[in-house]
């Protein structure tokens, strides 16, 4: 009797990434495997590492997962390489949508398409195309971020502005942190969700404290034109920025309590806290809204009230390499003012030991130095009798025989 060998697990960013790639949650998977979500959760950080029948399982349900991942990814490539644009096929997000969130197709060839762009950290085997398939051909760099952008930068906008309260800090932090990803394209490719890393990065400087210091962001925009609209932002901005925050991911984009407080980098209990101290406040002041599913629809009605659209993906590539071009240059002459600098100091210095002055002393018997002024009696006997006796010079001394 043979015994089927068993397939070796591969890194643990890799199981998240494959689980995330078939929509799988991680209490799902610990329902296959016969564990606990904790359990799922260690393995997927690295801190334990499954043994025995749980190992077996755990093993096979990921090369099932691989095998339809590879699948995935073979034929949303092809249909994403067939089209000339994203921007021209693919219908972005509009304004009166009612998803703040990218669809789930969108998302998923998105992210599919961002890692044919550079290899997954495991090989994938594609199955085997047909013979009649045409030979195809991987997406350019380039290529891969358009199509990032097109799907979550619509999306992105209207979510940063329920953050913010303002249209055109919601469109420049977008723009930002889509710079920054291509500035950090290897990095952003290959991480398990492009999407994420951007949102967190466009959340941050949106919330940063030093806009208020800004001249174009002293004054408020104007508010909604609708009363309740304008009520609900009204709401939102008066949360504490993390409340806020975790109220958006969580009740306005959908995520889990775990992926939320990832992002926000808090622990679980202390984004829960929040999400609970937001909701009261907003049913404190709106009672209509008590309910989350209520309140998810009203987040997304308020975000697609809004005409906010976002720069294409030519211009925002461009922006950054001019970005990264200025600090580059600025980082060349400083370091050239830096030698130079340097040089002119060394230039100038002593070069040997100079003693410094030594403290003065105080000597005894000198009579103190007096301020000029009037002459007294003896003085003035003095200067006379000088002047008597010296009109004509000193006299000459002559020695004198005894």
């Amino acid at each position: 009797m043979t015994q089927t060998p068993v397939p070796p697990l591969p890194p643990p960013k890799e199981r998240r990434r494959l689980r995330e790639a078939a929509s799988l949650t991680q209490a799902q998977v610990a329902a296959r495997v016969g564990v606990s979500r904790e359990t799922v959760r260690d393995w997927e950080n690295g801190r334990t590492t499954p043994r025995g029948r749980r190992r077996e399982a755990y093993a096979h349900l990921l090369v099932s997962l691989t095998e339809q991942t590879a699948q995935m990814t073979a034929e949303i490539t092809a249909e994403i390489t067939a089209k000339k644009s994203p921007e021209e096929t693919e219908p972005q997000e509009t304004m009166g949508g009612r998803d703040m969130t990218v669809g789930q197709g969108a998302r998923e060839r998105a992210e599919t398409a961002v890692r044919t762009a550079v290899p997954a950290a495991v090989p994938v085997e594609d199955p085997a195309p047909p013979p009649e398939a045409r030979p195809e051909r991987p997406l350019s760099p380039a290529q891969a971020f358009d199509a990032l952008y097109a799907f979550c930068a619509p999306a992105l906008v209207r979510q940063t502005y329920l953050l913010t309260g303002r249209r055109e800090l919601a469109r420049e932090s977008v723009e930002r942190a889509f710079e920054l990803a291509w500035q950090r394209w290897p990095e952003v490719a290959c991480d398990p969700d492009p999407a994420g890393w951007v949102r967190a990065t466009a959340y941050d400087f949106a919330l940063s404290p030093w806009h208020r210091f800004r001249p174009r962001y002293r004054h408020p925009e104007p508010p909604p034109s609708d009363a309740s609209d304008r009520a609900l932002l009204n709401v939102l901005l008066e949360l504490t920025p993390p409340q806020r925050r975790a109220l958006l991911l969580y009740d306005g984009v959908g995520l889990d309590l775990p992926e939320t407080a990832a992002e926000t980098e808090a622990t679980t209990p202390a984004t829960a806290n929040r999400l609970l101290n937001a909701r009261a406040a907003v049913a404190a002041r709106l009672p209509d809204l008590s309910d989350p599913t209520e309140l998810h629809h009203r987040l997304v009605e308020l975000a697609s009230t809004e005409r906010l659209r976002a720069a294409t993906p030519a211009v925002v590539r461009d922006g950054s390499e001019r970005r990264a071009r200025f600090w580059t240059r600025a980082a060349i002459a400083f370091t050239v003012a830096l030698i130079g600098t340097t040089a002119l100091t060394l230039r100038t210095a002593p070069t040997q030991y100079e003693p410094p002055v030594p403290p003065g002393e105080t000597v005894l018997g000198v009579p103190p130095r007096v301020a000029p002024g009037p002459l007294s009696e003896k003085e003035q006997k003095l200067r006379a009798k000088l002047r008597a006796k010296m009109q004509h010079g000193p006299e000459r001394l002559a020695p004198q025989p005894r």
